[in-house]
């Protein structure tokens, strides 16, 4: 039989096929390109940080190398082994670090970031 818990695990998991993301709510996203790369997470803890887009750094903002993701991109992440589901977020940083096929997370809290570690994900540009 399906337990509980691997129910819940297919529900919550987006559906990807060819052009489409069907999130974990059911909304369906096009996208246009799928990129691989190395993800890490970074936090603001106790200031509020400024994106170079001159927006607040929050969840959903993400950094990126405008070379390779466009600044202002929409975008559809989840890690390779399927434990984080980023979701929808918007290319609106860049760093130092942040070069070639690397991509920087916000999360809200430092033990967050640390859990997220450095992960393979997989970067969707929605449509």
């Amino acid at each position: 039989g399906v337990s509980a818990a691997s129910a819940d695990y297919a529900q919550d998991t987006p559906v990807v096929e060819a052009g489409t993301i069907r999130t974990e709510s059911g909304e369906m996203l096009t996208y246009t390109d799928a990129i691989s790369v190395l993800a890490t997470a970074y936090t603001c803890d106790g200031y509020a940080g400024t994106t170079a887009t001159g927006t607040t750094a929050r969840v959903g903002a993400v950094a990126v190398d405008p070379s390779v993701i466009p600044l202002g991109s929409r975008l559809f992440i989840v890690s390779d082994d399927g434990q984080y589901v980023y979701g929808v977020a918007t290319a609106e940083d860049t760093g130092g670090l942040i070069v070639g096929n690397r991509v920087d997370l916000y999360f809200n809290t430092v033990s967050e970031c640390i859990e997220f570690g450095a992960r393979g994900c997989t970067v969707y540009i929605l449509g």
